[in-house]
């Protein structure tokens, strides 16, 4: 497997700490961590050791060769006599002139004073790197090698024009979802810098992006799965959280101490960030939970797409009795609220549409034939009504306008990054997009920088979504032209 970027997340500007922090290891962690590495190599030398006490051929019929290795050996040193190299340290060396070739050199006490030199102080340009200005935003992403798996920390700076990693985490499994919330559970703190990363295991786990070099996460949502017997119904009743893979994540950004979880195991855990615990999980999906969103401007109010071909809306409050379905004619992959028209929201599916659907009714508003293969990835601009960009298994993104419930294809572009898993605007700047995919990494693209787009979107008003945090009841989105 070659390396993927399997999902992708941003922080605005001006939440990350301006220098983070640098963990430094205690004796005893350390010499945990040196246990634990002897125990895997231990485990590794006795299986190589069971493959070495193997009777080898070879070495059993080496005493039949040793005849014909010494008269190899005896003609090689003849050819070699002529050379006469038993005297070669014996012979004089001409070192008169040697002062003479290096008399053009010159030494230079410091890097300062040598003008070839044009980095004198490498660690100044270090420290840069390390410290988060106020005009940079991070980048999340997920990457999943043979060997390994990391959620890499981008630096992004547009006016710049930079792009690099500032630190990785070591991830236990394989990255499937990211969402970045800024709820500290501690009383004392006051708001965080956090990851909250899915994987292949039920457990979520919550990552200090503020700290570097850290080798675990700030705190853990849920518990590995059990094995069930007939004897332990009971006790499989009493597992905290899921039981399989973690599938997508949305943080709550009015009650914020809320973070959704969308599963295989076909639930949706709404989990109490205080306690650590779920406070309610929804079983109304009769296949794997894909994706979940949160609604930007009404707390309650939360959307979730299935493998069952179905989208359900819930009023959070009593969502066994107060929920909508809609059906669909394939596996839904991405889930969107339309923070310009509070009211709808848009499905992606894997048959290569999308959907637009007011949560009032049951009647569609629009349908698109987006791409010829699963919308893996779909948002729409931070700031910039109707546009709306999505990335695709078919290899290619594209750019779309939906002003008006009529949409349009402004561009298209073969990323030639291989299948497309996912796609995210930039909070801050409304044009740039981060996308993920099969090969060639995390890739970040100014789409203003495509005539097409710039014509139609250039002169449309920049808006600017405000939500009030801490809000537990519905509210009433509020835009604000810039």
């Amino acid at each position: 497997m070659s390396s993927q970027i399997t999902c992708v997340g941003w922080v605005g500007r001006g939440v990350s700490r301006e220098t983070p922090d640098k963990v430094e290891l205690s004796k005893e962690e350390l010499q945990r961590i040196v246990a634990e590495a002897k125990d895997e190599l231990r485990e590794s030398d006795e299986d190589e050791e069971g493959m070495a006490n193997k009777p080898d051929e070879a070495t059993e019929e080496a005493p039949a060769e040793v005849k014909g290795d010494d008269d190899a050996e005896q003609k090689e040193d003849d050819e070699l006599a002529k050379y006469d190299l038993d005297k070669y340290d014996e012979q004089e060396i001409a070192t008169a002139n040697l002062g003479d070739s290096l008399a053009g050199l010159t030494v230079f006490g410091t890097n300062e004073e040598d003008p070839y030199i044009t980095i004198k102080d490498t660690e100044q340009y270090e420290r840069e790197d390390f410290q988060i200005k106020p005009t940079d935003n991070l980048i999340l992403a997920g990457r999943a090698e043979k060997d390994c798996c990391n959620l890499e920390v981008y630096v992004y700076n547009s006016e710049e024009d930079s792009l690099y990693v500032h630190h990785d985490i070591l991830l236990p499994a394989y990255p499937l979802s990211i969402e970045w919330l800024n709820f500290d559970p501690s009383p004392e703190e006051g708001t965080g810098n956090y990851a909250a990363v899915g994987n292949m295991t039920p457990i979520i786990d919550v990552w200090d992006l503020d700290v570097v070099d850290c080798l675990e996460p700030v705190f853990s949502l849920g518990s590995k799965k059990t094995k069930k017997t007939k004897k332990s119904k009971k006790s499989a009743e009493q597992v905290e959280g899921h039981t399989d893979a973690v599938l997508d994540l949305s943080w709550n950004k009015l009650v914020r101490n809320v973070l959704g979880s969308a599963s295989a195991d076909e639930t949706v855990v709404l989990w109490d960030l205080v306690q650590g615990k779920p406070a309610t999980t929804l079983r109304l999906h009769t296949d794997k939970v894909q994706t979940l969103k949160f609604h930007p401007f009404e707390a309650q109010t939360l959307v979730t797409g299935s493998y069952d071909k179905s989208a359900i809306l819930y009023d959070c409050r009593s969502p066994e009795s107060s929920h909508r379905i809609w059906r669909f004619s394939g596996q839904v992959e991405r889930l969107v609220w339309n923070h310009f028209s509070p009211c709808n929201f848009l499905a992606s599916t894997e048959d290569g549409f999308i959907y637009c659907l007011d949560a009032r009714s049951d009647k569609l508003v629009f349908t698109l034939r987006a791409h010829d293969g699963e919308v893996s990835g779909m948002d729409l601009s931070s700031q910039v009504s109707g546009c709306l960009v999505t990335s695709s298994a078919d290899k290619h993104v594209k750019i779309w306008d939906i002003l008006g419930n009529k949409p349009s294809l402004i561009h298209s572009r073969d990323m030639k990054m291989g299948v497309m898993f996912c796609a995210a605007c930039c909070p801050d700047l409304p044009f740039v997009y981060a996308f993920g995919g099969q090969k060639d990494g995390l890739r970040v693209w100014d789409i203003s920088d495509v005539a097409a787009v710039s014509e139609v979107f250039g002169s449309r008003e920049r808006l600017v979504a405000n939500t009030v945090s801490g809000t537990s009841s519905s509210s009433t989105a509020a835009m604000e032209v810039s």
